[in-house]
């Protein structure tokens, strides 16, 4: 009787401590996912931005903002660093990311990518901001997805219609200056396919390539010595230094068409324009989609912005004389 007394109680004192032990490990301690259902996985994404500059921000914060719509603010963390537009920086911290073992990599501008391309062919990587793909990672047989474990957005806009830009603002254009920095190769792709459109439409024209920062004014002086209207492509090098590129070309009357919107905002009087928290946006889900939904990153084609926009320097093309016809918007705080 006694033996089976002390069973029955430890039978009952198993069922209670079953009970309160279920209570405790309930859904309370799930996390939320990013489409309402439950998950324990908090994921680690480090992002490596190339350089501080109001674009590349941009890209970033639609990124997070699209990784959080997704993921759930509980469910994803990141990791942001800022490579000083230095390849040495892009790389050490490409390799930090990689001994932490995060769970996927944002690589915002050509050179972060490079840098994380160069560190793991294992972690899968997005891109953004970065105009051509195929030129960045040097691949021959385009298909618009990389094979690797990399894909992400693209920050270029139509090149024909830039130039279709340049050509109803100034048709009377004798010659075409096209600058940029020879180190970036995505810059060199924009600038091949501009000298095709404008070889379409006969406009002669000529290229000035800086090395680096320091070679910046003595080019594009060259420059407006010898062309009537510069096109600057999207150029990390030259987004840096649109107040020396201005301070040359705004007392010679020498007007530029950029590549994108930040540039045009300091030195540029027109721009065929992206939202760069767009394709960071856009990015944030595909974050989604590789990490949680299992889409196979090396088959996911590269996504473009959904919209292109005409913009203008108000303040600029008032300094210049510029008429601008209808059918462009104004750049807010434009300098």
């Amino acid at each position: 009787m006694k033996t089976k007394k002390l069973l029955t109680m430890f039978l009952a004192g198993t069922m209670m401590v079953g009970m309160l032990a279920g209570c405790g490990n309930g859904d309370a301690d799930k996390k939320p996912d990013g489409n309402g259902g439950d998950g324990d996985k908090v994921y680690t994404i480090g992002i490596l931005q190339q350089l501080e500059h109001p674009a590349l921000d941009e890209a970033t914060r639609g990124f997070k903002e699209g990784a959080i719509a997704k993921f759930g603010e509980a469910n994803v963390k990141f990791d942001v660093k800022n490579g000083q537009n230095e390849q040495a920086n892009c790389a050490t911290i490409a390799n930090s990311f990689v001994s932490s073992n995060v769970d996927l990599i944002l690589a915002n501008a050509t050179t972060a990518l490079q840098s994380s391309a160069a560190a793991t062919n294992t972690i899968p990587i997005l891109g953004t901001s970065i105009t051509d793909y195929a030129t960045a990672l040097d691949i021959k047989d385009w298909s618009g997805a990389t094979g690797t474990n990399i894909s992400g957005t693209s920050d270029l806009a139509p090149i024909n219609e830039q130039e279709a830009v340049l050509k109803e603002l100034f048709p009377d254009v004798k010659k075409v200056g096209i600058v940029y920095c020879s180190g970036e190769p995505n810059s060199k792709y924009q600038a091949d396919l501009f000298k095709l459109a404008l070889d379409q439409d006969g406009i002669a024209y000529a290229e000035f390539t800086a090395a680096d920062s320091n070679e910046i004014q003595s080019v594009v002086t060259a420059a407006i010595a010898d062309c009537d209207v510069l096109y600057i492509p999207t150029d990390n090098t030259m987004a840096d230094a649109t107040e020396i590129i201005n301070n040359i070309c705004e007392p010679a009357k020498v007007p530029i068409i950029a590549g994108e919107e930040n540039i045009c905002r300091g030195c540029g009087v027109a721009t065929l324009s992206i939202s760069y928290y767009d394709i960071g946006y856009k990015a944030g889900e595909m974050a989604y989609d590789v990490l949680v939904n299992g889409a196979d990153i090396a088959t996911m084609n590269i996504e473009y912005a959904p919209q292109v926009t005409k913009k203008y320097n108000a303040k600029l093309c008032d300094s210049l004389g510029i008429t601008i016809p209808e059918g462009y918007e104004p750049i807010a705080d434009a300098e």
